[in-house]
């Protein structure tokens, strides 16, 4: 990955104007995904929105959904969000038994099977079955509030994950979520992301066009050095 066009910038909505939704969508037209928090008050303690309003969201944005669960019982909810028609759904690791078998399935009804981990979980025990993930979420902060700040030491996790998907000849995306601005985004995506979650850096900008645009082209650099 050596341009702007392998990087890929999905701003999050739980940084949007809610009471004004639809404007803030096309704000970011230029983006590559719209990042969708779904929360549960259990899994994180915090509550969004559920099928309803990624319904309404699928419906009026320019950019694919890129669905981030974090909710318990997934394996019973994520297939749902896959036929609302979701790019791509990514699930919590800690929140099933069976990864595989989920992931499988969403993907036999047409969307991107994603995994998270939480800062505390290890990434190694994903490496034999990453050629069953489409992408594989590191958080940079813990999981259920935006505006954390970039956790730093998540990025030698994020570092193995990277040189494990690279030996195997992996075409997994590598995403990062939490605390990412301009002045963060060179760290991870030295360490090997792709794909980043940006939220305040980018709905909270007078230009979301050209801070996504100043997103990528900082990660495009820190990727040819």
């Amino acid at each position: 990955m050596t341009d702007a066009a392998a990087i890929r910038i999905n701003p999050s909505i739980l940084s949007a104007d809610f009471a004004n939704m639809q404007s803030d969508l096309e704000r970011i037209g230029t983006a590559d995904f719209v990042h969708v928090d779904v929360m549960d008050n259990h899994f994180v303690p915090n509550l969004t929105f559920g099928p309803q309003m990624v319904e309404r969201v699928q419906a009026t944005s320019p950019v694919p959904l890129d669905v981030h669960l974090m909710i318990e019982d997934v394996d019973r909810w994520a297939p749902g969000y896959a036929e609302l028609g979701a790019a791509s759904v990514t699930f919590h690791l800690e929140a099933t038994a069976h990864p595989v078998t989920l992931a499988r399935r969403l993907r036999s009804i047409g969307a991107r099977a994603g995994v998270a981990v939480k800062p505390d979980t290890p990434v190694e025990g994903l490496f034999d079955v990453l050629d069953e993930f489409d992408q594989i979420l590191v958080m940079t902060v813990e999981p259920g509030f935006g505006g954390q700040s970039f956790r730093a030491d998540q990025m030698p996790k994020l570092a193995r994950l990277s040189a494990e998907a690279r030996s195997r000849g992996s075409q997994v995306w590598l995403q990062v979520d939490g605390g990412i601005s301009e002045s963060t985004i060179a760290q991870a995506a030295d360490a090997g992301a792709d794909t980043f979650v940006a939220g305040s850096a980018v709905f909270g900008a007078d230009d979301p066009a050209a801070a996504i645009a100043a997103l990528r082209s900082g990660a495009a650099r820190a990727h040819r050095h």
